[in-house]
């Protein structure tokens, strides 16, 4: 990785190494949203590294220099693709990473018409970002008494 400034590029989760990169992102950015929902029982933060090697999903990262600050992870089905992690090191928040990313997903992926994805609803700041990034709710889904999620939805004009 020699690369200089900030880029977004593919990254191998089925590598142990790549997949203990993410870990180190994912868990301190959803520290943050369980903080944010008071749930702390909240999937991504039981990933290990084998649970990441075997999701299934494409992750993309957004590196500054030589460090991850940021990752986008996906599963496509068909013209749908539904995002099911978007993470940004708390350390490098309010710098438009996650605005890059979902930037990066929505010109690079091929065929898509529509964008999914869900966050905890009580997360006011991701709700906002993606209120602000054109999606719409498309439901709110009552996980347990602490925890709803809402889930929200986008159309890409082609």
């Amino acid at each position: 990785m020699e690369s200089r400034g900030s880029q977004i590029r593919s990254l191998n989760v089925r590598d142990k190494e790549v997949a203990e990169i993410i870990l180190k992102l994912q868990i301190p950015a959803y520290m943050v949203e369980a903080k944010l929902i008071n749930f702390y029982d909240i999937p991504p933060l039981k990933d290990t590294v084998e649970t990441l090697q075997k999701c299934g999903e494409k992750f993309f990262g957004y590196f500054e220099e030589n460090e991850l600050c940021g990752a986008i992870s996906f599963k496509q089905e068909g013209k749908t693709l539904d995002i099911h992690r978007l993470t940004v090191n708390p350390n490098h928040f309010r710098k438009g990473i996650a605005n890059q990313l979902l930037d990066f997903i929505e010109e690079q992926v091929v065929g898509i018409e529509k964008l999914l994805v869900s966050t905890g609803s009580k997360n006011k700041p991701a709700v906002d970002f993606y209120l602000k990034r054109g999606f719409t709710v498309k439901k709110v889904v009552q996980v347990n008494e602490q925890l709803s999620l809402t889930c929200f939805e986008k159309k890409i004009a082609r």
